[in-house]
């Protein structure tokens, strides 16, 4: 493989889910402890959720606890349980234009702002023909790191 030009800082972000976010508050926040941060709404991804932190400073973590607006709609975000796991990335646009020259397959609709406001990208679960890598049945969202992130992940190593 080419050197590759970006690096992968950390874990941004989990998404788990359910067709009601309700059992997923009482485990992650009142039971395990974590904070709720806040929410997000999407009809275009038929999402519901509850933004749930553990960590503090640019080492938090997000778990987003989510539900689908309308069950029988796509996306189907309760499927499945664990939706998808988010990678800080020190340059998104860098990253996703040498993973395309690699091979991978990105999910529809390009980068975009996320729930939290950082711009984000999905490589897609499954691979294809024209894309022979993907996420081998995960959803894997690519998260533009912020400076603050990108200062301490340096620092750290």
């Amino acid at each position: 493989m080419n050197k590759r030009p970006f690096k992968v800082l950390g874990i941004q972000q989990i998404a788990v889910s359910g067709v009601d976010k309700t059992p997923l508050r009482k485990l992650w926040v009142d039971t395990l402890g974590l904070s709720l941060s806040g929410s997000f709404k999407s009809e275009r991804e038929n999402v519901d959720e509850d933004i749930a932190t553990l960590g503090s400073g640019p080492f938090k973590v997000e778990v987003d606890l989510m539900q689908p607006l309308d069950p029988e709609k796509k996306p189907r975000v309760q499927t499945p349980p664990l939706n998808h796991v988010g990678l800080w990335v020190d340059n998104l646009a860098e990253a996703v234009a040498w993973l395309e020259s690699q091979g991978v397959r990105f999910a529809p609709g390009g980068i975009r702002k996320g729930a939290s406001g950082f711009d984000v990208c999905f490589i897609h679960p499954k691979a294809s023909d024209d894309f022979p890598i993907g996420g081998e049945g995960v959803l894997i969202e690519l998260v533009q790191a912020p400076e603050e992130v990108r200062q301490a992940f340096n620092a750290a190593h």
